[in-house]
């Protein structure tokens, strides 16, 4: 068994723009900057997002959107329109969580952001658990 998972946390370089692939499925990809700790230089990784998370991307992140991306990495090798091969490496989301509310989004989108309830959750007691106290 092998795994393949990413998670990057940063802000949005553009605001995704939505597409149909040839069968309909939506598509959106935006780029995501995020600086490096200790050094003073920021990668930007490419973010692809597919079907209804590609649609509410669209919807809600907007250019310096701070974002969290959960995904795998995917490298794919193509030849330039110039003859020589190059290699394009994306992250093929499968979360993405938003992490900043800019001025722009209206109250509906602002849900997105609130902390989940408390109450909604069942308090159990440490006998409950599978490995004790």
């Amino acid at each position: 068994e092998s795994m393949n998972k990413i998670i990057i946390i940063g802000n949005a370089t553009n605001a995704p723009e939505l597409r149909q692939t040839g069968n309909g499925t939506a598509v959106t990809g935006f780029t995501v900057a995020v600086n490096r700790r200790f050094e003073k230089t920021t990668d930007f990784f490419k973010v692809n997002a597919w079907r209804g998370l590609a649609e509410v991307c669209a919807k809600y992140i907007e250019k310096g959107s701070r974002v969290a991306v959960i995904g795998e990495l995917q490298m794919r090798s193509y030849t330039a329109k110039d003859g020589t091969a190059r290699v394009s490496v994306e992250v093929s989301a499968d979360e993405v969580e938003f992490l900043s509310a800019p001025a722009t989004r209206n109250a509906e989108t602002a849900t997105l952001n609130t902390t989940p309830n408390v109450d909604a959750f069942d308090d159990i007691s440490s006998d409950d658990l599978p490995w004790g106290s």
